[in-house]
């Protein structure tokens, strides 16, 4: 399974996870973000991420099935 790369410039910090996933398309709802990291489908830094509220900073990675986000600090 290849992995699909790519940065997030975050416009503020911290951003809780699940508006991640929803915001950057990898989840239709919030309702489905927050389903998918209660499965333990979600892995920040590495780590399965079981918090759905868990605060997401600049020089974080999420991964959620074939994609990778790198997040990084807006300007």
């Amino acid at each position: 399974m290849s992995s699909n790369k790519r940065e997030v410039i975050l416009s503020k910090q911290p951003v809780e996870l699940y508006k991640i996933l929803k915001f950057e398309g990898l989840c239709s709802s919030g309702g489905a973000a927050k389903a998918a990291v209660d499965a333990g489908l979600v892995k920040v830094n590495g780590v399965v991420e079981t918090q759905k509220r868990k605060q997401m900073n600049a020089g974080d990675t999420l991964s959620f099935g074939s994609e990778t986000l790198i997040l990084k600090a807006g300007s």
